[in-house]
């Protein structure tokens, strides 16, 4: 497929990137600043047995004629990137891993959404576009080295049935247990606030936790 990355400059969204294109998807790194973009698919082009798979540019410039659109930037800027893009999302996929936390002397915890969760948040600003919700758990170090990701599983959740199953499929490229239906969108909120959990784990072992569903 050929997938743009909304904020693909960042750990996360860099990380999620760099798997897909290795797996052999075109892939197109979005930022505010095109500059920012181009500086990320250096970075990680000699990295990749086909170069060529990797693009960048701005925001509005990576969404356009893109198969899937994966949002990757912090929660708090989430809403106006949308809305200045929205005509350019309309009809399209898109597949939120944002993460709405905050951060005090306890460690990490999960922000209240009004709309429930950051990707209910993402859809009710996108009528016209299909969110899903994906890739929230997988550590972003972990996503740039090289080898696979044994563990994980990626939780995805969302109201469009075929939507959800493109999203599972492309989840193989990241972690080796692959995706998982998770339900309907709703469940984005516990889905967002287990990264908290896990980031706090992550501290007290020194470790990149992932989630792994067992019994499937």
């Amino acid at each position: 497929m050929d997938i743009a990355i909304l904020g693909g400059t960042g750990p996360q969204g860099k990380g999620l990137g760099y798997r897909f294109a290795l797996a052999g998807h075109d892939v197109r790194i979005g930022s505010r600043k095109a500059d920012r973009a181009a500086s990320a698919a250096e970075e990680l082009r000699p990295r990749l047995p086909d170069p060529g798979l990797l693009h960048a540019g701005t925001n509005a410039e990576v969404v356009d004629g893109a198969d899937i659109v994966l949002l990757s930037v912090p929660y708090e800027g989430q809403v106006d990137l949308l809305l200045d893009i929205r005509e350019l999302l309309a009809g399209q996929v898109l597949i939120s891993c944002v993460n709405p936390l905050g951060f005090d002397k306890q460690g990490p915890y999960a922000l209240e959404v009004p709309e429930g969760s950051a990707a209910e948040q993402a859809a009710q600003a996108l009528p016209d576009t299909t969110v899903v919700a994906g890739f929230h758990h997988l550590s972003a170090p972990g996503l740039l080295e090289d080898g696979p990701l044994h563990d994980e599983s990626v939780l995805v959740c969302g109201d469009d049935e075929d939507a959800k199953a493109t999203v599972i499929e492309l989840a193989a490229a990241t972690a080796a247990r692959g995706g998982v239906d998770a339900g309907a969108l709703r469940n984005a909120k516990q889905i967002e606030a287990m990264t908290a959990v896990l980031i706090a784990v992550n501290k007290a072992y020194k470790a990149q936790s992932g989630i792994a569903i067992a019994g499937l």
